[in-house]
């Protein structure tokens, strides 16, 4: 089993869970993705940064970047 397969975090769990921070109000889509860093185990976040970094993300993009546009029920 190589490390490839132990890889614990996809494009779209990073994703997963930058939303379900900002929808808590634990951030917001103005900070910068590397403030994820405080919510993601120090051990795993080299995992994060080349996840992030194979879809051309930069950690001072922003969340909203991440993420993409949002959905307001009430438009």
């Amino acid at each position: 089993m190589t490390t490839a397969t132990l890889h614990p975090y996809s494009i779209e769990i990073i994703q997963d869970e930058a939303r379900q921070l900002v929808d808590k109000g634990k951030i917001s889509l103005q900070q910068h993705i590397y403030t994820l860093c405080d919510y993601i185990p120090a051990r795993e976040w080299q995992w994060v940064e080349n996840e992030l970094e194979k879809w051309d993300y930069l950690l001072r993009d922003r969340i909203c970047d991440l993420i993409g546009c949002q959905k307001w029920d009430n438009d």
